[in-house]
C-alpha cells in the first residue's frame, strides 16, 4: 500500500464535517436563490399593483382581440389574467367566499379588468368571474380572472 492509511481514509469526524459543510453551503445557495424569487415577485405585484397606463381605448381593444381569438377558437370563454391573492386587500377572502362587494378588494391591473368589464362589457352581455384557482398549504392562492359570453 502506498502512502498511510490516514492519507487514503479520512476520519469519520472529518467527512462528517465536510458533509456538513456541503450541506451548509447548499442552504445558503437555496436561500439565496429563494430571496432573490421573493424580491423578484415582490417587485412583480407592486408593478401590477398600480394602473396599467394604458388608455381606455388601447383597453378595449385588448379585451376585443382576447375575446376575438377566443371565439375563433371555439371556445365560449377565456381566462385574461391570473394574479396571486396579495393584490387584494384582504388576500383574496371576499372573492373566495363570494361575499358581495368583493371588487372593492381589488388593487391594480385586477381592479382595472373589472372596471373595464364593468363598463364595456357587462352592458354588452359578457359575464365575468374572479376565482381562486389554486390553495398551497390549504390557505387561498392565485386568482383567475375568466370573461365568458355563454348563458
Amino acid at each position: 500500500m502506498s502512502g498511510s492509511i490516514d492519507d487514503l481514509i479520512p476520519s469519520a469526524a472529518h467527512i462528517r464535517e465536510e458533509a456538513a459543510r456541503k450541506e451548509a453551503e447548499k442552504a445558503a445557495e437555496y436561500a439565496s436563490l429563494a430571496a432573490a424569487a421573493q424580491a423578484e415577485k415582490n417587485a412583480l405585484v407592486e408593478q401590477l399593483s398600480r394602473p396599467s397606463g394604458k388608455t381606455e381605448d388601447e383597453k378595449v381593444q385588448l379585451a376585443a382581440t382576447v375575446i376575438q381569438r377566443a371565439v375563433r377558437n371555439g371556445l365560449t370563454e377565456v381566462q385574461v389574467y391570473r394574479f396571486p391573492n396579495s393584490m387584494c386587500t384582504d388576500n383574496g377572502r371576499a372573492i373566495n367566499q363570494q361575499e358581495e362587494g368583493w371588487e372593492k378588494t381589488l388593487t391594480g391591473i385586477p381592479k382595472e379588468i373589472f372596471q373595464l368589464w364593468s363598463d364595456y362589457l357587462k352592458p354588452r352581455g359578457y359575464h365575468i368571474r374572479y376565482q381562486i384557482i389554486d390553495f398551497p398549504g390549504g390557505m387561498p392562492g392565485d386568482i383567475a380572472i375568466t370573461i365568458s359570453w355563454s348563458n
